[in-house]
């Protein structure tokens, strides 16, 4: 049986090469160094948070996993009986994918993913399962609004995002996102997102700083990836990996740390960092029931039903676009 998938949309890869090397040497040249966490996702950053999403400390992934199987049933009687295009952002390896497939009348997917070579492989899995499901794989940033195929354009959309991966985001920087995607998806749109809940600090830290290093290399990686893709330079025997709690923002923060003063160059332009300074490279932002609804309104997304587990680790919410009139 022929695949359903698509050639694979490439959107905007040279503009995505640019944009990589802008917001390295703009991060790297603040008093402050940073590097915004999408940048993790290279191939080799990709297959490092999918060995992460299995490990023991890491609730997450299991955690929402449980809970998509659990309500997977109301989730479809809430969407509806009409056939709905599904667009994931930040697609990954579409591991919970098929729990959201199986459970709604889906007449495409739509994977947007900022890695075009695991998108493509994910997409592979896929197909192989649903055969008969067309399949439209988007290579792009899914932080911007993004254009449709216009095989899609006739059905409803319904915007998946789990993994909590809109902590990654500074509250104003989340809210702009959830705008985004309001305008990819389009009136009469739902949206299924993660998010994960406030707990206890211990907990926190032991799931970004695991027993076995696979996060340290995640984050190190990124660096890696400087040295391969922009001229880099830097020492990677002097960088270290660093979790902590900022318990004032209600987020974990990762770090990568310089253990010596070092220098080294990113595209020609000469950096340092002093020892113990920090290029930091992620956030990623807890909230409670309350502070996620706030979220989602800001965002233009009325949240319809949330949906936990019993320890209350992790929440899913199904939200519908604002001023629409379609029900759920």
């Amino acid at each position: 049986m022929a695949t359903a998938v698509r050639d694979l949309i490439d959107v905007s890869r040279d503009s995505l090469r640019a944009q990589f090397r802008r917001d390295v040497l703009t991060g790297l040249s603040q008093k402050r160094k940073a590097i915004p966490a999408r940048w993790f996702y290279d191939h080799r950053g990709s297959e490092l948070f999918e060995e992460i999403t299995r490990l023991p400390e890491y609730y997450p992934t299991r955690t929402e996993t449980g809970i998509l199987m659990a309500h997977a049933t109301r989730i479809g009687r809430m969407v509806g009986p009409r056939h709905h295009v599904v667009v994931e952002f930040g697609a990954g390896s579409a591991t919970k994918t098929p729990l959201l497939l199986d459970a709604i009348w889906t007449a495409a997917y739509v994977p947007i993913d900022i890695s075009g070579e695991f998108l493509r492989e994910s997409c592979a899995g896929l197909a192989a399962r649903y055969p008969e499901l067309p399949i439209h794989p988007v290579e792009a940033d899914f932080s911007q609004p993004a254009t449709l195929p216009g095989e899609v354009e006739q059905h409803p959309r319904l915007g998946f995002f789990p993994g909590s991966t809109i902590g990654n985001m500074e509250p104003m920087a989340a809210v702009d996102l959830l705008r985004s995607m309001r305008r990819t998806l389009g009136a009469g749109s739902l949206l299924l997102i993660g998010f994960d809940r406030i707990k206890a600090e211990s907990e926190l830290v032991s799931a970004y700083d695991d027993a076995q290093g696979v996060t340290a290399a995640f984050n190190l990686n990124l660096a890696a990836r400087i040295n391969g893709e922009l001229g880099g330079t830097l020492p990677l025997d002097a960088l270290a990996h660093r979790a902590v709690w900022n318990d004032d923002r209600a987020r974990i923060e990762m770090h990568i740390a310089a253990t010596r003063a070092i220098e080294f160059e990113v595209c020609g332009r000469r950096f340092t960092m002093a020892q113990g300074e920090t290029i930091h490279t992620e956030n990623s932002h807890k909230y409670d029931p309350r502070s996620a609804d706030t979220l989602l309104l800001a965002g233009g997304w009325e949240p319809l039903q949330g949906f936990g587990d019993a320890d209350d680790r992790f929440m899913v919410i199904l939200a519908r676009a604002i001023g629409d009139e379609q029900t759920a």
